[in-house]
């Protein structure tokens, strides 16, 4: 190869060298401020983060393809590997975080002092498309993930609403929350993945409205899904993080159900993963534009200066009540879209009143959406939000008719979840 091919080689490895390190860099620090940088920091950053491991891959493909092609030879190609390294150095950072996470959670695990029986993973079906509900001329549909084998005579099965995000605005039922009901199914849980409508076309509450009809249909079919009629708790992320807050501290309340005002729409526990849980931005960390361009013009309809009642019920900082069930919040400490400000403050504000536990993870080097596609966080994040559930429906059957007091929940999550991530996330 010529001089000039080298030197040609350099200066492109160089410029591949300078984006990699551009996609790490913003990983640590992704922007809150800058409007024209905004989206593409965040799916950016996302991508790499959990991704790292494939990233840190390819770019030592490239240094090996740039070396042969005599990149190295040359001072940008020098330079270039220089700049490569540190981003090698950043993400193995990053995967290092990740594995730290998993440890520190399988470590927990380890430590369990509740009496798990056996259990050999069932196969899991999925039924789609079950109309639950019509509403504002559309038809509402939720999916079914549960084992092939029916119950035992006489067993019956938890059941868990999966309610996905997508800022209100966006999303489908069938795109989100799929580790976490597999690998529940295939334990024996029924998993109920919802639709709701979503804005423009709806205003809040009606997503609110629309998740309580699916707990109060599953409720109602719960014969015909061998589900136990006492035990549904609720799951979901972002704006279905937000929707799982909401419909687990608002139970019963007629002005959310309307035309089914007597219907049951209690939840025994709830799992939201990075949710929003302001929409005032009283903690001032939210994008300057969300309220004004996003918030009050298509998802209220409203404007928080003339209606700051109905900012407040449709933020669940403000809705923590003593009576509240059980919670495991979840977020990531990177997170752009939900600040991880909104979620130590929702934390700290539930466990000032409710007389459930109330535990907390956060998620050193997270971003949102972080469990959207196995990752090694992903996949121990799942393990762990699963059996706080079931450490819950544990608590539910102790002494089969017996209401477990907040004490006993307590107690048998912490032997679930071991002392460990107790102390860690309490």
């Amino acid at each position: 190869m010529s001089r000039d091919q080298q030197q040609t080689s350099g200066w492109i490895y160089l410029a591949v060298s300078i984006n990699g390190l551009g996609y790490t860099l913003n990983a640590y620090r992704p922007t809150r401020t800058n409007r024209l940088l905004f989206f593409w920091s965040f799916f950016a950053s996302w991508i790499t983060i959990e991704l790292a491991p494939f990233h840190l891959v390819w770019q030592v493909a490239a240094t090996g393809l740039f070396a042969a092609k005599g990149a190295l030879r040359t001072r940008p190609g020098r330079v270039g590997l220089a700049v490569t390294i540190a981003s090698w150095a950043g993400l193995a950072l990053s995967i290092r975080q990740s594995m730290a996470a998993r440890q520190e959670i399988r470590a927990a695990l380890r430590e369990l002092q509740h009496d798990e029986p056996e259990y050999r993973p069932q196969a899991v079906e999925v039924r789609r498309n079950i109309t639950f509900a019509r509403a504002g001329g559309s038809e509402l549909r939720l999916d079914v993930y549960s084992p092939v084998d029916p119950p035992a005579p006489g067993v019956r099965r938890p059941a868990l609403v999966q309610v996905h995000g997508g800022g209100w605005v966006i999303g489908f039922k069938d795109r989100q929350g799929q580790l976490l009901m597999r690998h529940l199914a295939a334990r024996g849980w029924v998993c109920f993945n919802v639709d709701y409508r979503l804005s423009p076309r709806a205003t809040f509450p009606d997503h609110l409205v629309d998740v309580k009809r699916a707990v109060a249909w599953i409720r109602e079919h719960a014969d015909e899904y061998g589900i136990d009629p006492g035990f549904v708790a609720i799951t979901g992320g972002s704006a279905g993080g937000h929707l799982t807050a909401l419909t687990a501290l608002t139970a019963n309340d007629p002005k959310y159900q309307p035309g089914f005002e007597s219907a049951d729409t209690s939840v025994q526990a709830a799992v939201p993963f990075y949710g929003v849980y302001d929409f005032t931005n009283r903690n001032q960390v939210w994008p300057e534009d969300t309220l004004p361009r996003f918030l009050e013009p298509i998802v209220m309809k409203a404007h928080l200066a003339d209606a700051p009642e109905a900012f407040a019920a449709a933020s669940p900082i403000d809705q923590v009540r003593p009576d509240a069930p059980p919670f495991f919040v979840i977020h990531g400490e990177l997170d752009v879209l939900a600040p991880i400000e909104d979620a130590r403050d929702f934390v700290t504000r539930l466990r000032a009143v409710s007389k459930s536990p109330v535990y907390y993870l956060e998620m050193r080097g997270a971003q949102h959406a972080f469990e959207t596609f196995a990752s090694i966080r992903a996949n121990a994040t799942v393990d762990a939000a699963a059996r706080f559930l079931a450490a819950i429906w544990s608590a539910h059957q102790l002494e089969n008719a017996h209401t477990p007091t907040a004490d006993e929940v307590r107690d048998v999550v912490e032997d679930e979840l071991g002392a460990t991530v107790v102390e860690a996330i309490d």
